[in-house]
């Protein structure tokens, strides 16, 4: 079904009275062949239940509508919904719900349990929390499979960064450890209304059922990489001895021991794999009445 073209975010957001939030980082995708070239490399299928982010005024929606069995489309900007909705009727979808909601308050396992399968995540990101979502997925992973979405390119280029770079940081090795990262296309400025002052870039995030090494508490894992990076110039060593997770030298001299871990270096020369060692190591040198809380 061709269905109804995408009306130009400016024309629309005019005819309703409306303008852009800068609050809530609103850029909208404008040019439908962007629309429908990311779609179309997003590997959907017709069995796929997405939720997408952010659905502002359907750009993204319509196309992932046409390719899927659900659509979520969840939206926090309440002046935005009923446009949303007219927009969808005009076009003649009956398979999209629009949740005015927040998606970082979102329980995503009741989407996931209604359809008995796994979601998948697709949307264009509010850069200014972008990160915020990225952790959010990451907790909820066992009932999405993959994310499709959009961030700032050096966002991105950050998340897929190998150790030992200088983009390497706490949130390539946290998502390293638990999904594989590939890049599906980059937008420039003027793919968008109101034009963002970066470039965007769309990555596909494919969470691996099981990490290759696993953590035996994620959460702690999680803290001993911030702790790591939040003194990216100090040692490791030093870095996590001040990073605030109440550890003393002596077990994490033998920790780092027993990981094979040199003290001396740096935190981004770490693989995910060897943070999963540090902190299963370290874990097991902390008596059960010192473990940081």
């Amino acid at each position: 079904m061709a269905g109804k073209k995408m009306t130009n975010p400016r024309t629309l957001l005019k005819a309703w009275r409306l303008r852009a939030s800068k609050q809530l980082g609103q850029n909208f995708l404008s040019q439908p062949n962007a629309a429908r070239m990311i779609v179309s490399r997003s590997g959907l299928t017709a069995a796929d239940i997405v939720a997408e982010i952010g659905a502002g005024l359907g750009a993204l929606t319509i196309p992932l509508a046409r390719q899927v069995r659900k659509v979520y489309a969840i939206e926090k900007d309440r002046r935005l919904i009923e446009l949303l909705r007219t927009e969808l009727r005009v076009a003649g979808l009956a398979n999209v719900e629009v949740l005015e909601q927040d998606f970082l308050r979102m329980d995503l396992s009741q989407l996931a349990e209604m359809h008995d399968r796994q979601l998948v995540v697709c949307g264009n990101l509010p850069y200014n929390i972008s990160s915020q979502i990225l952790v959010r997925l990451i907790r909820a992973r066992t009932v999405i499979s993959r994310a499709v979405l959009m961030f700032q390119k050096e966002l991105a280029e950050r998340l897929m960064a190998p150790p030992g770079t200088k983009a390497y940081g706490r949130i390539s090795a946290v998502l390293q450890y638990c999904a594989d990262i590939r890049p599906l296309a980059d937008l420039t400025k003027g793919h968008f209304h109101p034009a963002p002052r970066v470039a965007s870039r769309v990555v596909e995030i494919k969470f691996f059922p099981l990490p290759a090494i696993r953590a035996n508490d994620e959460d702690f894992l999680f803290r001993v990489i911030k702790a790591a990076f939040a003194n990216r110039r100090k040692t490791l060593r030093n870095s996590i001895l001040a990073g605030g997770l109440g550890i003393n030298s002596e077990p994490l001299q033998a920790a780092l021991l027993a990981a094979a871990i040199d003290p001396g270096r740096r935190a981004e020369t770490l693989t995910p794999s060897e943070f999963v060692r540090l902190a299963n190591d370290l874990q097991a040198h902390i008596g059960s009445g010192d473990r940081p809380a």
